[in-house]
């Protein structure tokens, strides 16, 4: 990877993004070009239970497990930043140093979500992203396996982080920032999955049901002066 080929900070797109952009690239316009955002019970929840996981004050040593909570991570070759819920550094003789650690580490970040394990890929391929970002701050070996905690499953769920799916990121990115560049915000597909988004009425708001001109008239004359 070339210098030129690197991506400076303010051109960085976030990682929570990616989700947003494979579940509906029109929400994801809506919310990273547009700057709309609105809270539904969804969201509500998802914040709930999140809060044990991003607080920066967590963090502990279990055994040959160092756990730190709520990491920021960036990679300039993908051009992203965010923060991984939990990362798990596990301790192995291929590993890398850790500041203020005896011994050689190995990362595993771990990403929570509501509900359960989903078809498609918007889930694993957030977390794809933040492996590759750990990959290139610490310049450790790649991260094979990562884990995708459901709440409605309580369990986590591996996540094999192979060629095919480092591929579609790079891929997925690569629209993303196509859209990015152009400020496109696609227009509207309705499918069943608008009636949980949050921004449902933002993206499809109620039109006025039209009213014929005796209609109108009569209504005004109602509301005129006694």
């Amino acid at each position: 990877m070339t210098a030129a080929m690197m991506y400076d900070e303010d051109d960085f797109l976030m990682i929570s993004g990616i989700q947003h952009f494979v579940f509906c690239r029109r929400q994801w316009a809506l919310i990273h070009i547009e700057s709309i955002w609105n809270e539904n019970e969804l969201t509500i929840d998802g914040g709930i239970k999140h809060t044990r996981a991003h607080d920066p004050f967590l963090s502990e040593k279990r055994g040959d497990t160092i756990f730190t909570r709520d990491m920021p991570v960036f990679s300039r070759q993908l051009g992203v930043n965010g923060y991984c819920d939990v990362v798990e550094f596990k301790k192995v003789e291929n590993g890398v140093p850790l500041r203020s650690r005896k011994g050689l580490w190995l990362p595993c970040p771990i990403e929570y979500k509501l509900g359960k394990p989903k078809i498609e890929d918007s889930d694993r391929l957030q977390l794809c992203a933040q492996a590759v970002c750990l990959e290139e701050m610490l310049v450790c070996p790649p991260v094979e396996t990562a884990f995708l905690y459901y709440h409605e499953i309580r369990r986590r769920e591996p996540v094999n982080l192979d060629a095919s799916l480092r591929k579609n990121l790079i891929d997925t990115l690569t629209e993303m920032r196509n859209y990015y560049d152009r400020r496109y915000t696609p227009r509207v597909k309705a499918s069943k999955a608008c009636n949980s988004c949050s921004l449902k009425n933002e993206c499809l708001p109620k039109m006025p049901v039209k009213t014929s001109a005796r209609a109108y008239i009569d209504a005004a004359l109602k509301e005129g002066p006694d």
